[in-house]
């Protein structure tokens, strides 16, 4: 059995050995390592790692699909390979350096906001998606009429976390940027202290939870820099009371006298605009949502969605926006699944599609992106067509009144079915969704099949 161990050993193996490695970090499904020589990378090796769903390059990022889960443990057991290595008399500063030069080379300053800000989200949706799935299971119970001591236990297990979300965003933020985590989840739970509703900015009464995720993440930015301006101007002896004391105190002014009412304008603006985008010109969104995610994603621009995305959740209880997006992932799978049925004698090639294929159903799309579609180059576009066809079929029923969301982020394909809401009631929602699924796989599979031509066919229009 590949254990997790025997996983990382290989990865470290393949990637040019521990030495190499600068920087380790995982999102959902992929392990981001920073190194040193990205040439010295053996990627035929990495595929062929029990376990390994793809490859890919973002800046100076190289990523590893593992997948749900596996991602983590695999993860954990890097962290502990090259911290024995560190421990042993791996310089740990000149990894250090190597990585401010890789990061200084590779990025560009719009894709580092993103990833610090993404940074910032992706620790938190594991809770995202545990309080979404009971408050689904909850909402079912309700309705259903079923279990009635038992559903306000529900509501408070799931609820919980996000009514004091902005905290655990207040303290990821000061860790993302440089700051003390707890001076800024400190500065952060401001915006959800009850103790708000006394206080009156520009003429009314500020309300607990105003501003949301995006006015903890401002205020904690703000904390950071505030202790940063701090820190080396206090005498020794005093910064230990003074630059904790000045940080809160001047942070937390200014959240409530300024960044609570200007965030609160911002986040329902956001709620506002996505209820407008869908209601009013749904099908035409949906089309465009879903016809652009998968370039978002190679630019690494889909980062900047998930506050959006953490925002109408707060708001509004479901985010409207995934589940439009998800039909990304589906014209994806329709059209490696035409891939599969032209190439026929391209054994290699219907391999890695069969290996791939679950995974993509299951909403984790890099596999049959990278070893896929992209490298054939016309059926990333077919995919893409697809994930429009099925974005604009969710929209249309958005037009119609019929919206459809996820309680949280994270999954999507299949997966994101215990996580579905909506104003029309589980079934119709659930329906909805299958059918932009269903749109999603035809309409990618129909373009691609008529796309791609197996070798030596006449192209379209000449006669053999």
């Amino acid at each position: 059995m590949h254990t997790s161990y025997d996983t990382a050993a290989a990865l470290l193996r393949l990637v040019g050995g521990p030495a190499n490695v600068t920087s380790v970090a995982h999102c959902v499904t992929r392990l981001r390592l920073g190194l040193a020589d990205p040439s010295a990378v053996d990627e035929e090796g990495l595929r062929g790692v029990p376990g390994v769903l793809g490859l890919v390059v973002d800046g100076g990022s190289y990523q590893i699909v593992l997948g749900p889960g596996v991602v983590t443990e695999v993860t954990a057991e890097v962290e502990a390979l090259l911290a024995a290595r560190t421990t042993a008399g791996e310089p740990a500063a000149r990894g250090a350096e190597l990585r401010e030069r890789r990061r200084q080379r590779n990025t560009t300053p719009v894709k580092t906001a993103l990833r610090r800000v993404a940074n910032v989200f992706v620790p938190l949706i594991p809770a995202l998606i545990g309080c979404g799935v009971l408050a689904g299971l909850g909402g079912l119970l309700v309705n259903a009429g079923w279990l009635p001591g038992l559903t306000p236990a529900l509501a408070a297990i799931a609820s919980a976390f996000m009514a004091i979300i902005a905290v655990f965003v207040g303290y990821q933020t000061a860790k993302e940027f440089g700051g003390t985590p707890v001076l800024g989840g400190a500065v952060a739970a401001i915006v959800v202290y009850p103790g708000v509703a006394k206080v009156t900015a520009f003429g009314v009464h500020l309300a607990p939870g105003q501003g949301g995720v995006l006015g903890a993440l401002a205020a904690a930015l703000l904390a950071t820099y505030v202790e940063k301006r701090c820190r080396g101007r206090m005498p020794g002896a005093l910064d230990v009371l003074l630059t904790p004391a000045v940080t809160v105190l001047v942070a937390g002014l200014v959240t409530l006298y300024g960044l609570m009412y200007a965030a609160g304008a911002v986040s329902s603006a956001i709620g506002t605009a996505a209820d407008w985008l869908l209601t009013t010109t749904g099908a035409f969104a949906g089309l465009v949502l879903g016809g652009l995610f998968l370039p978002l994603v190679m630019l690494g621009l889909h980062q900047a969605l998930i506050p959006i995305h953490t925002t109408l959740i707060e708001q509004q209880g479901y985010t409207v926006l995934l589940p439009v997006l998800a039909m990304a992932g589906a014209g994806q799978v329709g059209a490696a699944l035409a891939v599969y049925v032209r190439l026929r004698h391209d054994t290699s090639l219907r391999t890695t599609i069969r290996s791939a294929l679950p995974a993509g159903l299951l909403g984790v799309g890099e596999p049959l992106i990278y070893g896929v579609s992209l490298p054939l180059g016309r059926p990333f576009l077919t995919a893409c067509a697809g994930g429009a066809a099925g974005g604009g079929f969710v929209g249309f029923f958005a037009m119609l009144g019929d919206r459809v969301g996820a309680t949280a982020i994270g999954p999507s394909g299949w997966a994101l079915f215990p996580l579905l809401a909506g104003n029309g009631g589980p079934a119709l929602t659930a329906s909805i969704y299958a059918g932009g699924l269903l749109v999603g796989y035809g309409v990618g599979f129909l373009a691609t099949y008529v796309a791609v031509r197996p070798p030596g066919s006449p192209a379209p229009g000449r006669s053999t």
